[in-house]
């Protein structure tokens, strides 16, 4: 079976994240979508919150399933079986580091990375720019899922009134 993990925070999960995980459910036999759980960061939504999310957002895709993770990506990879790193590819800054990240993975295991690039309207998307033009009052609804919408928009609006 060929297994895959699609890493990220996905704070919040965005369109350009399901189209990565969507296609890479075409590619492997199952993929494992990893949300990053780091208490030293400050996120949005907590880890549960996001994988509630990508949950939903991935409930139509047979093989996804969704976990989240602490410390390594390697470990988390080799407690499981998976063999492959799914990572999209916005631009060239992208592969300058995840190029990196990729020969480092393989030099503690035998996890090789394959990188998707991103559609091109969803080459500029990011969970930090969709945080940062909401919490202004602009207009990410094409950008997400519905519901993430909904839930991004609820969580500024708590934060701003407090």
């Amino acid at each position: 079976m060929r297994r895959a993990v699609c890493p990220g925070s996905f704070d919040p999960v965005t369109n350009g994240h399901i189209d990565i995980i969507e296609r890479a459910a075409t590619l492997f036999d199952e993929v494992v979508v990893a949300v990053g759980v780091n208490a030293s960061k400050n996120r949005l939504f907590s880890p549960d919150e996001r994988m509630d999310m990508l949950s939903q957002a991935c409930a139509g895709f047979a093989n996804v399933t969704v976990a989240g993770f602490t410390g390594l990506l390697t470990a988390f990879c080799e407690e499981r079986g998976i063999h492959a790193i799914v990572k999209g590819l916005r631009a060239v800054s992208d592969f300058d580091y995840e190029l990196q990240m990729a020969q480092m993975n393989a030099s503690l295991t035998d996890v090789e990375t394959v990188f998707v690039p991103t559609s091109p309207e969803y080459s500029f998307l990011a969970s930090s720019l969709v945080k940062e033009v909401a919490s202004f009052g602009g207009d990410v609804s094409s950008l997400v899922p519905g519901f993430v919408h909904t839930r991004l928009t609820t969580r500024l609006a708590e934060r701003q009134g407090s």
